[in-house]
C-alpha cells in the first residue's frame, strides 16, 4: 500500500473507531483488543480455571485509552491457535498479550528449542505480570512498545513468522497496513476484530470497499468464527470475529500491477465518493475531466456508470494499468 492508499486506510481506521468504538464499544472509542488475558488476580479468584469473576475489573482495571477488553472465555484461545496453524518451530508475533491467556496457548504449542513467541505490549502495567508468569519459558519474549512504531523486521529478525492478535477496533486497519505494507510481511495473520470489520475485509463485488481491496491485494482473508461480547470482561457492545489471512508470496498475488502506487491511487480515487458513478469519483479523485475519466474506464473495459463497490481486484488492476499508461504518455 503506497502513500495515497495509506491515507485512505487511515481514514478507514478512523471510521472503525467511530462505528465500533465511539458508537458501539461503551461510547469511549474502545474495542476488543490489546488486553487479552486472565491475570494473577483472576487466577487466584477462580482457582486457575475458567474465566474471571464478576468483579474482575477491580482486580485488574482495563485501560480505556488502549481499548482493552480482556478475553475471559478459555475455549477461544485454542480455536485461535488452531486457526493460525501454529507449528512447534514457528516464530509467532503476538500483538497485545494483555495478561496472557492467548499467550499461554500459543507458548504451549511451540517447542522451546525451536519455536519462539515474541509478544508486543504497550501497557507498561502488564509487563511485570507477563514476565513473572512466563519466567520459566525462555522461548517467550515480551517487548514493551507501540506496535505501529515498531518495524516488523525487528520483531521477525529475518525469520518467517506468523502474526496472532486480538486487535483494538480503532487501530485494526492501521495494524493490518503496518504488517502488509512492508518487505518483511508475515506468512499469515490471524486476528480477532469487530465482526463488521471482518465482513468488510472479506467482501466481494458488488459490496467491495477500500479495506477489502487493500487486504485482498496482499492476502486471502477468511472469517473463521464469531466471538460474542460475553467472552470478554468488560463485554463490548459489538460482536467480534476471528479472521485468518494467508499472505501471498509476491509472485502468487491475484493481480500484479506494474505500479502499485498508481494502483492504490486509482482505488482510493474510486472509493473517494461512495455510491457515486465511477466516472464522477475518478474525475474528482484524480483531478481529471469527467470525459477523460470515462474514456479511461472504457479503455479498461469498465462501464463509466458502474460504482467502485462492483469492481473486482482484476478490474482495478486493469484500470490502474490504463492510468499508468496514460500518465506515461503524458509525462
Amino acid at each position: 500500500m503506497q502513500d495515497s492508499e495509506s491515507e485512505h486506510i487511515e481514514h478507514e481506521a478512523a471510521t472503525n473507531k467511530e462505528g465500533a468504538g465511539a458508537g458501539e464499544s461503551e461510547g469511549e472509542g474502545e474495542g476488543v483488543g490489546v488486553g487479552v488475558g486472565v491475570g494473577e488476580g483472576w487466577r487466584a479468584a477462580t482457582g486457575g480455571g475458567g474465566g474471571p469473576p464478576a468483579d474482575s475489573r477491580s482486580l485488574f482495571p482495563h485501560k480505556k485509552s488502549l481499548g482493552q477488553h480482556f478475553l475471559r472465555d478459555r475455549t477461544v484461545p485454542p480455536r485461535i491457535a488452531d486457526a493460525a496453524g501454529i507449528q512447534s518451530d514457528d516464530l509467532v508475533v503476538e500483538i497485545g498479550p494483555g495478561l496472557g491467556i492467548l499467550t499461554e496457548e500459543l507458548a504451549s504449542r511451540l517447542d522451546p528449542a525451536k519455536g519462539r513467541l515474541v509478544a508486543i505490549e504497550l501497557d507498561d502495567r502488564l509487563l511485570p505480570i507477563l514476565r513473572e508468569r512466563f519466567a520459566d519459558r525462555p522461548h517467550v519474549v515480551f517487548v514493551h512498545a507501540d506496535v505501529l512504531e515498531t518495524e516488523p523486521a525487528q520483531l521477525a529478525d529475518g525469520r518467517p513468522y506468523k502474526v496472532v492478535a486480538n486487535l483494538p477496533y480503532y487501530i485494526t486497519s492501521a495494524v493490518l497496513r503496518h504488517f502488509l505494507d512492508t518487505p518483511a510481511r508475515p506468512r499469515s495473520l490471524t486476528v480477532m476484530v469487530q465482526r463488521e470489520v471482518a465482513d468488510r475485509m472479506t467482501a466481494t463485488p458488488p459490496d467491495m470497499n477500500l479495506l477489502a481491496v487493500a487486504v485482498q491485494f496482499y492476502g486471502r482473508p477468511v472469517v473463521l468464527f464469531r466471538v460474542p461480547p460475553g467472552a470478554f470482561s468488560p463485554p463490548p457492545r459489538v460482536e467480534s470475529a476471528v479472521v485468518h489471512i494467508d499472505v501471498y508470496a509476491p509472485q502468487h498475488r491475484p493481480v500484479a500491477p506494474p505500479d502499485e502506487r498508481a494502483f492504490f491511487r486509482v482505488v482510493q480515487a474510486g472509493f473517494s465518493q461512495k455510491r457515486k458513478q465511477l466516472a464522477n469519483a475518478l474525475a474528482s479523485g484524480l483531478g481529471v475531466p469527467r470525459d477523460a475519466a470515462a474514456s479511461l474506464l472504457r479503455r479498461a473495459g469498465i462501464e463509466p456508470s458502474r460504482r467502485a463497490e462492483t469492481l473486482s481486484l482484476q478490474e482495478w488492476a486493469a484500470l490502474a494499468a490504463m492510468f499508468s499508461e496514460q500518465q506515461g504518455v503524458g509525462a
